[in-house]
């Protein structure tokens, strides 16, 4: 299997931390979709990732490849065997992509660290401002209502728990770490969720690709170990998609 995306992408970590947790093997094109070619945009037509071939097959959106490999993989399941565990991990895992996506992303990542290196111009700082004082608290008193103060939400951790914590390190890369005293449960649980092998395992191909340029990308990646393609679809300059905000 190919993953096309960056390490650095909460969604792409979401695919590649589900698919430690079911121990299958994949090579990575570590690209972010402002820097796709034509290729990337003919199998992504939002020009987003994480895109994933297995064979003759590809998918876009990181819910409908983690789906799939559920079904097609059914070893270690990601989701709990009850229907009702099921449907609130759904629900979490649909929090995370759309309300902490918003929040986190667009509204603080995006704007604090990849507009300024990407296209070389100040965020929104208004929007910065609004994230962090009312947006993402809004987002963690919620948070906290839901997880557990212990352990993970439904024993061992699955799709839900990946997809609330991979925010957060998006949100740590851009500044913001959950107050302990504040949301206890969160802080406490974000923390359990990153010493889980499975996201441990991808820290030291993050760190190698934030550590260096969008040019000298793959090289650091390599060095660091990470499971490449032997191609990229990746451009050197970056390029606005229809999804750009």
């Amino acid at each position: 299997m190919k993953i096309i995306g960056s390490y650095v992408s909460p969604y792409v970590r979401k695919v590649l931390a589900c698919l430690n947790l079911k121990g299958l093997a994949y090579e990575i094109d570590p690209i972010t979709p402002f820097y796709g070619d034509d290729r990337f945009e003919r199998i992504s037509p939002l020009r987003r990732i994480p895109v994933l071939v297995d064979g003759d097959l590809t998918l876009c959106d990181s819910s409908v490849i983690c789906a799939y490999l559920d079904e097609a993989y059914p070893q270690r399941p990601l989701l709990p065997a009850d229907a009702r565990e099921r449907a609130r991990a759904r629900w979490l895992e649909e929090f995370a992509d759309t309300r902490l996506g918003d929040v986190f992303i667009w509204g603080l990542f995006y704007q604090k660290v990849v507009h300024p290196i990407v296209w070389k111009q100040p965020g929104d700082q208004a929007r910065i401002e609004k994230s962090l004082a009312s947006d993402i608290p809004a987002a963690m008193d919620y948070l906290e209502s839901q997880l557990p103060a212990d352990g993970f939400v439904f024993g061992d951790i699955g799709l839900a728990d990946i997809a609330v914590a991979s925010f957060f390190r998006n949100g740590a890369y851009a500044g913001f770490e959950p107050d302990p005293a504040r949301w206890p449960k969160t802080a406490a649980f974000v923390a359990r969720a990153f010493a889980h092998p499975a996201l441990a395992a991808l820290e030291p191909f993050e760190q190698a690709q934030i550590r260096s340029s969008p040019q000298g990308r793959r090289a650091a990646l390599l060095e660091a170990g990470a499971p490449l393609t032997e191609d990229t679809l990746g451009l050197p300059t970056p390029r606005p998609g229809v999804m750009t905000l």
